[in-house]
């Protein structure tokens, strides 16, 4: 034994030769093979490919729809959504969903300040946000399951009872200056182009409306405008509580709880002056020059280039074309000229073959789809020199090739992002928010394999009207 420690000592080291020991005892040399002595046996997860438990919904009294999705883990992630958005300002000023979203979870009738939400949510490891879009305003957090009750009670404090105090929305003005301020000066403009894309598609109307409150109307918004807007808009018949991860039964009993009875801080809501209005496509060409030479953060200047975005009217999400138009933007692709080459990252769509890689001067050419109830903008964003990019986008607009690709990389973009419980959650919620219902992941996958045949394609591109409307950017 002790020639053969000090054969090892002089082959590899000292460190071949300690020897490890716990509880004043030597490591039990236990194989792999083996489990360890005194560990729990392990209960593993099983799944058969798809999922066993569908989406439950329940309808409260009141209106209230409570959808939840179970999912394995100790962590849940809830949240209700709202059908509020941009689009419905039409009789107030714009930017008040903008102001909500920033205003979410400050003060309420229970807790004095966002800092004792927070420090609520952290006893159960728990974070918050808010997103609003043009459609739809989403409150959620996510924290240990046992939490589930301090959670819906904090929710539905945030979305009923906020304070909106004169401090706060001080607050959020300086904030919404500063974030308008910083969109104009990034050097990214894609959510600068999505914003205009819309305004010149929908042209004062629904989607078209600003989704970032307008520099005009900071000054605009109060507590009287926000309670307002809040009565017609935040009933229970147009929310959502979603949640993943929990127990259905669970979720309903916290939702009678704290979301039934309840009487918003603004009053009885008043359903007749909700906004009915249906998008009406416009089209038209929306054109802005910025000097970007003196806002780079480093010493090299940002580069000069124009920016175009062409938008083609596609469809809603309630439509059948709508699985048609999600395959074609899969397939047109494309991505940054520096990231299009990757594996995954769209080196075999459209985009990529026929424009990022014949063309070294392109900086980037991408394909955006973005779909609402009532109508939706199937769109292609080029950035190039001023000279060219006009002249490879319309020469590359819709081309028909790599069906069966596209397919199998928008399914499995659906499998991999549904493996994270929060866009489960988003899932759950939106589309229970839209339609009632929800569509399982294979259910979805089954509608892209089979669409229809190739005859449902044609007449999706062929919808796209002939007037389209272009968008530039340029930088100087």
């Amino acid at each position: 034994m002790s020639f053969m420690r000090s054969s090892l000592l002089s082959r590899f080291g000292f460190a071949a030769c300690r020897q490890y020991s716990g509880g004043g005892g030597v490591y039990p040399n236990v194989p792999l093979s083996s489990p360890l002595p005194g560990i729990p046996k392990a209960v593993f997860a099983s799944a058969d490919g798809q999922e066993k438990c569908e989406t439950k919904i329940t309808t409260l009294e009141n209106g209230f729809k409570v959808a939840s999705q179970n999912k394995f883990g100790q962590f849940c992630t809830v949240g209700i959504l709202v059908n509020s958005g941009s689009r419905h300002e039409v009789k107030y000023p714009s930017g008040i969903s903008h102001f909500l979203e920033k205003l979410a979870f400050s003060s309420t009738a229970q807790f004095g300040s966002k800092d004792e939400i927070l420090l609520t949510l952290e006893k159960h490891g728990g974070i918050c946000d808010c997103q609003t879009s043009r459609d739809t305003t989403m409150y959620a957090v996510s924290a240990e399951v046992k939490g589930l009750n301090t959670v819906v009670s904090l929710l539905a404090d945030a979305v009923l009872q906020p304070r909106l105090l004169d401090e706060e929305i001080e607050m959020t003005r300086m904030a919404v200056r500063f974030e308008l301020e910083d969109l104009n000066m990034r050097p990214d403009p894609e959510p600068l182009l999505t914003e205009m894309i819309h305004a010149a598609a929908y042209r004062g109307n629904t989607v078209g409306l600003p989704r970032f409150c307008p520099v005009e109307n900071v000054e605009k918004i109060d507590r009287a405008l926000l309670h307002s807007y809040l009565r017609s808009y935040y009933g229970p018949e147009r929310m959502v509580l979603a949640g993943v991860g929990v127990e259905h039964e669970q979720l309903v009993a916290c939702a009678r709880k704290y979301l039934l009875d309840v009487k918003p801080v603004w009053g009885a809501s008043t359903p007749g002056n909700v906004d009915q209005s249906v998008a009406q496509y416009t089209g038209g060409i929306v054109k802005v020059e910025k000097d970007m030479s003196d806002v780079s953060l480093g010493p090299t200047p940002i580069p000069e280039l124009t920016h175009i975005m062409i938008g083609l009217e596609s469809c809603s999400f309630l439509e059948d074309d709508f699985i048609p138009f999600a395959v074609l933007n899969m397939m047109m692709g494309g991505g940054g000229s520096f990231s299009a080459g990757g594996p995954g990252k769209g080196m075999f769509t459209r985009l990529y073959l026929n424009v990022l890689n014949r063309h070294h001067w392109m900086y980037n050419a991408t394909s955006y789809h973005h779909s609402y109830e009532d109508s939706g903008l199937l769109c292609i964003h080029a950035s190039a020199d001023p000279r060219q990019v006009s002249f490879v986008l319309m020469t590359n607009v819709i081309l028909f090739m790599e069906l069966e690709r596209a397919k199998t990389q928008l399914k499995s973009m659906l499998m991999m992002n549904l493996e994270s419980r929060p866009v489960v959650f988003e899932d759950v919620g939106r589309q229970v928010l839209a339609t009632d219902k929800r569509k399982l992941p294979h259910e979805l996958c089954q509608l892209i394999s089979n669409p229809g045949g190739l005859g449902l394609y044609r007449p999706a591109i062929g919808r796209c009207p002939v007037d389209v409307f272009v968008l530039c950017l340029s930088y100087f």
